[in-house]
């Protein structure tokens, strides 16, 4: 298999064979993302591709999911899409499912029948960021879609059958928007009605635009508390049709993983007291926070 660069996917596919069939990210202009500086964005030829794919094959072992690096893959042009998935659905034995980080408005260049054509050959989950559902969060952080665009990609996704997962920040609004950002992020969530939410908190990359906003005092971070603040409020306002929401990610102080709507009420009732007692021995310790 060969790689450029650093390579990044999702908690959930922890254990899949990641497969880079592009180098970098087609935006990369985020203001809190450090994950592709340094890279200029191409799409690997379907050669390179078939190649890594091949090796693959050779072993003859069982692979039940693969996903699709680097940023936003959906981003490939659906002709060579397909080649791909048809290439893993013939080539890689076992194959159950194939993920890919996907940004609204690639999903929006594609129709409900081509994401549906993308299912048939195996492409089971859509990743996308939302981070925030606040429009001024959003415009500050220099996300590349509006919240009716998530919105509108995020119905396409779901109309086709594909599952979607959708990241969302702790923080990003910093202590000035914090609850204002908690509050329309629960709301677009429940427009969004995903399948999987992940509730990560925000920490400060070395290099990026963000860090200089809070070197300067614009951008002033919450406290552990804060975030679960906003936390808390986030699934206040949340109402989905069926969804696993999580906030166990190694940046988060407060591990929480339900089952929405059925164990939101217990789930508040457990933050709350978090909040009420205010204790730090209940949040996971610094050292143990990580991207």
């Amino acid at each position: 298999m060969k790689y450029e660069g650093m390579i990044y996917r999702p908690p959930s596919e922890a254990d899949s064979l990641i497969l880079q069939v592009t180098v970098g990210c087609s935006y990369n202009r985020c203001t809190f993302c450090s994950a592709y500086q340094g890279k200029s964005f191409r799409v690997k030829t379907f050669n390179e591709v078939k190649e890594d794919i091949e090796e693959v094959s050779a072993h003859k072992v069982s692979i039940p999911r693969v996903f699709l690096a680097d940023g936003d893959a959906l981003a490939i042009p659906q002709e060579q899409l397909i080649r791909i998935l048809s290439t893993l659905k013939t080539k890689v034995r076992g194959l159950e499912r194939v993920g890919i980080y996907a940004n609204a408005r690639d999903i929006l260049k594609k129709s409900v029948e081509e994401l549906k054509q993308l299912k048939a050959l195996n492409l089971g989950i859509i990743y996308l960021g939302l981070e925030s559902g606040n429009p001024e969060v959003l415009r500050r952080t220099r996300k590349n879609a509006t919240v009716d665009q998530m919105i509108r990609a995020a119905k396409r996704v779901k109309e086709s059958g594909i599952l979607l997962s959708v990241t969302v920040l702790l923080g990003i609004g910093g202590e000035e928007l914090s609850q204002v950002h908690a509050e329309d992020t629960g709301k677009a969530l429940s427009q969004l009605d995903p399948d999987f939410v992940g509730a990560l908190s925000l920490m400060v990359v070395p290099g990026t635009p963000i860090e200089k906003e809070i070197e300067t005092g614009r951008l002033v971070l919450p406290t552990p508390f804060g975030l679960i603040q906003e936390l808390e409020t986030m699934i206040l306002h949340s109402e989905f049709t069926q969804c696993f929401f999580a906030s166990n990610h190694a940046s988060n102080y407060l591990p929480v993983r339900i089952r929405m709507p059925e164990e939101k009420k217990e789930a508040l009732q457990k933050i709350r007291e978090v909040l009420r007692r205010q204790d730090h021995e209940l949040l996971r310790p610094e050292y143990l926070r990580a991207l």
